[in-house]
């Protein structure tokens, strides 16, 4: 008899969606294998608070820097170097997805974890290849090929927290002609009281996916829903307020990739999203028949991209067009509702064998964005890579120069300019940035390590910001010019793994309006920032998993609590008996150090939040 995950007994106890290899009874705790764990470079693969979702590997990523409000996996700002919630683009496999309303929604993608590859991040010249309208950095996921199975995580956690999720995939192998094809569904349910007073959720997601594989190519179906129900005190607004929203988002994509041997391959991909978001400033107050921040968007694409050699060279070709449309109750005052927005990328490469060992390649390339409301762009960009022979400690070594451009969401665009809680700017066009970058990569006394500096002047970067005296905050645009360093090192014992990250910034800013005494979101930011991930077998049937990030954030005058200092830790230790390999024990500390830090200006942080799990799988 199916019993709905919501009648489930809050007794029960949960894990997230994935575990760690480590937890495997015939692999050591040290291997974090990519293929089977959310990020090779965090130790908890998933959250205390709830349910896994995409963004919540990410939290403790070396190289990204999550700004949460309520829980990471309630709202939270994706960020890399130093750019800003809507710099930062994600694809999944040749298409990119994001909300046309506000990058706030970015990381909204209703799919269990479980059926995506680890995330890679992108940089330079990969990004031209990755995500659409992204200027700093971006992410990459693919579609995991399917594996028969699946299991059952029930749970509880302070706060009045309940949770479960359900999966399972069917396959049938392949025959004499490599053909092969499954079915695989994940249900998913958290409710809980809230860490703070009006703090409270009700996360739901349901998903489904076929799956088709050949000899070299794979082909996925997939059909996913979320429903996000929750509150927090001044989650988008300084003023004391408790607020709400409701979110609720459907993704319908198809995608085939094929490879074709020294030949190249290619992947192609078509989707639709629908993101519909109700906001209330104070959930108390009385609604008429019109809600007074109620948007849906509408974003539909698709995306191509092949790579090969000819004539002797290597080359990487994409394609990508997207259309968007926005519905709202107070995105009232922009010049436009929908809008489409094309994309073509070039890059053309040689690699030449180097005597003693080693290779050069040099990339170099076009990038044309284009839309029917706004003029075009052409960016170039060059990068060259300089590999070493097998047994240097130098690895490698990496130069590029490259140039981005991005378009204003409607929040940002069609907001009033001189009423209401969030100020737009209908004159708001293409934002421009320019980075160079230089890096290499180590392997040192069984440390695997990499370094990178990098110059990016962002043009036109739109950012909101405070005044004193008005309240609402501003779309304002703004020149900064931002210079980075960061680094990570990985190395594994027999029962130990350890991953290290470190990142520092600055930024030399000016903003093309007067009158702006704080900056919610761009100058919001780590001058220093530290990551450390442990996961270490104790004994033959415990692991313990320690996450910890520390930072040093940039002076802000909107921060009420928490200075300018902040250490966020999560503890797991797991319990899975080798007598007994498919049953799984857990308790996991969210915030170990119940640290109060503001990670965005005004919000407050999310207390300490302990649970406990239970998890079979078969």
């Amino acid at each position: 008899m199916f019993v709905p995950l919501n009648k489930l007994p809050p007794a029960l106890l949960v894990l997230g969606a994935l575990v760690l290899p480590a937890l495997r009874a015939a692999a050591p705790a040290t291997q974090l294998d990519p293929l089977t764990v959310a990020s090779p470079r965090v130790a908890n693969q998933a959250p205390g608070g709830t349910f896994a979702m995409p963004v919540s590997v990410l939290r403790y990523e070396p190289r990204v820097d999550l700004q949460a409000r309520n829980l990471v996996e309630g709202q939270a700002d994706l960020t890399l170097r130093g750019g800003t919630f809507e710099s930062t683009g994600w694809a999944l496999g040749a298409v990119s997805l994001g909300d046309p309303q506000t990058g706030h929604y970015l990381a909204e993608l209703p799919v269990d974890p479980a059926m995506l590859t680890p995330p890679q991040l992108l940089f330079g010249a990969d990004l031209a290849l990755g995500p659409l309208n992204a200027t700093a950095g971006g992410l990459r996921q693919d579609w995991r090929p399917l594996r028969a199975g699946g299991g059952v995580r029930v749970g509880a956690g302070a706060h009045g927290l309940r949770r479960a999720e359900l999966r399972h995939a069917w396959v049938r192998p392949a025959g004499n002609s490599g053909q092969g094809s499954g079915i695989e569904f994940s249900l998913a349910r958290s409710v809980a009281d809230g860490a703070i007073l009006h703090g409270d959720h009700e996360f739901d997601r349901v998903n489904v996916r076929l799956q088709h594989r050949g000899p070299a190519g794979q082909t996925d179906l997939f059909a996913g829903y979320q429903g996000k129900r929750f509150g927090w005190t001044n989650l988008y607004t300084p003023f004391n307020s408790p607020e709400f929203e409701n979110l609720q988002t459907r993704l319908t994509l198809l995608s085939h990739r094929q490879g074709r041997g020294a030949e190249g391959g290619w992947e192609a991909a078509v989707f639709e999203r629908r993101h519909k978001d109700d906001y209330a400033f104070n959930r108390f107050a009385p609604l008429g028949p019109v809600h007074p921040f109620q948007h849906t968007t509408w974003l539909r694409g698709g995306a191509a991209r092949v790579h090969g050699r000819w004539a002797g060279l290597d080359y990487e070709l994409k394609g990508e067009a997207q259309a968007d449309r926005l519905r709202s109750t107070a995105l009232l005052f922009g010049p436009y509702t929908s809008r489409a927005t094309t994309r073509l990328a070039l890059l053309v490469g040689r690699e030449t064998a180097l005597a003693g060992g080693g290779a050069l390649q040099a990339r170099a390339g076009l990038v044309h964005d284009d839309s029917n409301r706004e003029p075009g762009s052409l960016s170039p960009l060059l990068a060259l890579e300089r590999t070493f022979a097998s047994g240097n400690p130098l690895q490698r070594l990496h130069l590029s120069a490259t140039r981005a451009t991005q378009l204003p969401t409607y929040t940002a665009l069609a907001s009033s300019a001189s009423a209401g809680l969030f100020r737009g700017n209908p004159r708001l066009g293409r934002a421009a940035a320019t980075t160079v970058e230089a890096g290499a990569a180590f392997r040192v006394a069984g440390w695997d390590a990499s370094a990178a500096a990098f110059t990016r002047a962002d043009r036109r970067l739109v950012d909101w910001t405070f005044r004193r005296g008005v309240t609402a905050r501003s779309a304002s645009p703004m020149d900064v010019d931002v210079a980075g360093f960061e680094a990570q090192a990985r190395r594994s014992w027999g029962r130990a793994a350890v991953v290290l990250g470190y990142t520092a910034l600055t930024k030399d800013d000016s903003y093309r309006v007067a009158g702006v005494d704080a900056s919610f979101y761009a100058l919001n930011y780590a001058r220093h920032r530290a990551t450390l991930a442990v996961q270490a077998q104790l004994g033959r049937d415990w692991v313990l998993s320690l996450d910890h990030a520390w930072r040093r954030q940039a002076p802000n005058l909107l921060r009420t609590i928490g200075g300018e200092r902040a250490l966020h830790g999560t503890l797991g230790l797991a319990y899975r008996p080798a007598v007994q390999p498919r049953l799984e024990v857990s308790l996991l500390i969210e915030n170990l150090w119940d640290d109060r830090f503001q990670e965005i200006p005004a919000v407050p942080a999310s207390p300490r939040q302990p649970s406990f799990s239970a998890a079979w799988r078969w």
